[in-house]
């Protein structure tokens, strides 16, 4: 950046030579700016730091309780990022363009040619200005898919269509390790239940389905994925909780052809 040598020979120029009191203002005017934009940029830092331990709150005294727990806290995060991201934006806008007008001032204090400036350096460099948020992950796999992930999940499909439970369930356990974020991932959490209740696994199964249902709550998958996980949860004789999940699909999927067979399951259950 030009700022920083062009200010120490402004200052070389203000002890060598008489100034008129014009000038000793605009530099006076000019060292208080840099102060209050260092000010600025040590707020920002502290924006960045961190102010102690983290607390979830999540609480709840059912499985969908704290599955909409989680969901708020999502929510509530991803608005604060939002904000603290226009915040730093407006810093780097608004100290990039004080920068400019310094460089100038200071060119035009030392004579130069002010038409040779260039365009002034956005801080923080240039990534800071054409950042852009990553693209959200989607069901459709599309070409999104890494070199093999594909294979990988149909090999793990068909190990599950040929009956080999065992080997799907670590089939698609080491898909969702080896490709996190994947748009397949909640298929495969999905499948991977199938395959743990052909094994007659059903605790992990459910959790199986509860980390499908937790990926995409409102995806092609979800409303199913809570119908396995109440179904699981009835299996293992949690019935209460059983009861409630399965109820939240009406609530949650009144169109889905799902609640058809969640109400089934309730009277199955004997739910209230």
């Amino acid at each position: 950046m030009r700022l920083f040598p062009s200010l120490a020979l402004a200052l070389s120029v203000a002890f060598t030579a008489p100034v008129s009191a014009q000038d000793a203002e605009t530099l006076a005017d000019i060292r208080q700016e840099l102060t209050v934009l260092n000010v600025e940029i040590q707020k920002l830092k502290r924006e960045l730091s961190t102010t102690g331990a983290p607390s979830t709150g999540l609480v709840g005294d059912t499985v969908l309780d704290r599955v909409t727990a989680i969901e708020a806290e999502l929510q509530r995060l991803t608005a604060k990022t939002e904000e603290l991201d226009f915040r730093v934006n407006r810093v780097i806008a608004d100290g990039t363009n004080r920068i400019g007008d310094l460089e100038f001032r200071l060119v035009e204090l030392e004579g130069g040619d002010i038409s040779q400036l260039g365009e002034t350096s956005t801080l923080g460099g240039e990534e800071a200005a054409t950042a852009t948020p990553p693209e959200p992950v989607v069901e459709d796999a599309g070409d999104e898919l890494a070199v093999g992930e594909r294979l990988d999940f149909d090999a793990a499909t068909q190990a599950l269509a040929d009956g080999a439970f065992a080997d799907a369930a670590e089939k698609f356990a080491l898909f969702n390790e080896t490709y996190p974020g994947s748009p397949l991932a909640v298929d495969a959490a999905f499948q991977r239940g199938k395959a743990l209740d052909g094994l007659g696994d059903t605790r992990e199964a459910a959790r199986a389905y509860l980390a499908a249902f937790s990926g995409n709550a409102t995806g092609p998958k979800a409303a199913e994925s809570l119908f396995e996980l109440g179904a699981a949860l009835g299996r293992l004789d949690q019935q209460e909780q059983a009861c409630i999940t399965l109820s939240e699909i009406a609530v949650r999927f009144p169109t889905s052809p799902v609640v058809t067979t969640a109400e089934a399951e309730r009277v199955k259950l004997a739910c209230p």
